[in-house]
């Protein structure tokens, strides 16, 4: 399992508040942005992203979290990661950081805000029967900016919608 996740360059966080409202997340980086720390532990790096936080507001009012990770290119196989999640400052992990997080190979670069601490309370295999072989594209990727469209923007439309007369 630790060389699974090791290699993994993305997974799917399922978080809930203190109501047990849910939210699930894509957290992504260069193989290995998810580390094994021993075999009950896995730091994953919390980036700069779109600044709404709801995964980490969830984990600061309901540390359980669950995780999934699938291999889409190669075994087409899943792992599933259930356990209790705490934020923990960049210096926390300060030796992590720096091999991978630090922009290698990522135009722009990328700085690690923060850490979560995931203490594992089961980890299970995802069966791999309805898992879709995809393969992997290089894209350019544009770290920290600022800019909408690269972002990806108001995609949907939303913002658009909530404006009021006066903004629009």
């Amino acid at each position: 399992m630790a060389e699974f996740v090791g290699r993994m360059e993305m997974a799917f966080i399922s978080t809930a508040d203190a109501d047990g409202e849910c939210d699930s997340s894509l957290r992504a980086g260069a193989a290995g942005f998810i580390r094994v720390v021993d075999s009950r532990t896995v730091v994953y790096p919390e980036y700069r992203g779109n600044g709404v936080m709801a995964s980490l507001g969830n984990i600061m009012e309901n540390p359980h979290v669950g995780m999934l990770m699938v291999d889409f290119a190669e075994d087409l196989i899943g792992l599933h990661v259930n356990g209790r999640a705490r934020i923990a400052p960049v210096e926390e992990f300060a030796e992590l950081a720096g091999d991978g997080d630090e922009g290698a190979g990522e135009p722009g670069g990328k700085k690690v805000e923060r850490w979560v601490v995931v203490e594992v309370q089961e980890a299970y295999i995802h069966c791999r029967k309805h898992i879709p072989r995809m393969v992997p594209v290089d894209r350019v990727r544009h770290w920290g900016t600022d800019d909408a469209k690269r972002k990806g923007g108001d995609f949907f439309g939303v913002k658009a919608d909530k404006m009021s007369p006066a903004e629009g």
